[in-house]
């Protein structure tokens, strides 16, 4: 199967999810950015989520790893999904369990049970990328 034939079987959802880790990309890209030139224009862009920056600082340089790690992740994800290849699905998978993962550990340990909404949203992500599995080969 050539890629035109796996782009036509290629069905929304795993566009929509392609394009979820397209955003995820920008933003673990910008957030590295901002940790890698602390006081730049762009440390107002913290007043959106001010207890990432906190944490983040918490962390220290290892935050900027952390970023950089996820932007390559979601990067490597959103261009094996929107090319239906097998290491786009795999990376897919990982970041969505591990986001799961740690959705699920801060509500239990820290009690902040906002990250919930996260489960439902990544089991259909991941449900998703299951069910069309045949998608995606090489």
């Amino acid at each position: 199967m050539d890629r035109r034939q796996a782009r036509e079987l290629d069905p929304a959802g795993v566009t929509a999810i392609s394009l979820f880790f397209v955003f995820g990309t920008v933003m673990s890209g910008l957030a590295a950015t901002m940790l890698l030139f602390p006081g730049s224009a762009l440390d107002e862009l913290w007043r959106v989520n001010p207890h990432a920056r906190e944490g983040f600082a918490a962390m220290g340089a290892w935050a900027i790893l952390l970023m950089g790690v996820v932007c390559v992740a979601c990067a490597t994800a959103a261009t094996g999904l929107s090319r239906c290849a097998r290491l786009g699905y795999f990376t897919a998978l990982t970041v969505l369990v591990i986001n799961l993962t740690g959705d699920s550990l801060n509500a239990v340990m820290l009690h902040d049970w906002r990250t919930l909404i996260g489960l439902p949203i990544g089991g259909l992500m991941i449900w998703s990328l299951v069910k069309n599995r045949s998608v995606f080969r090489r």
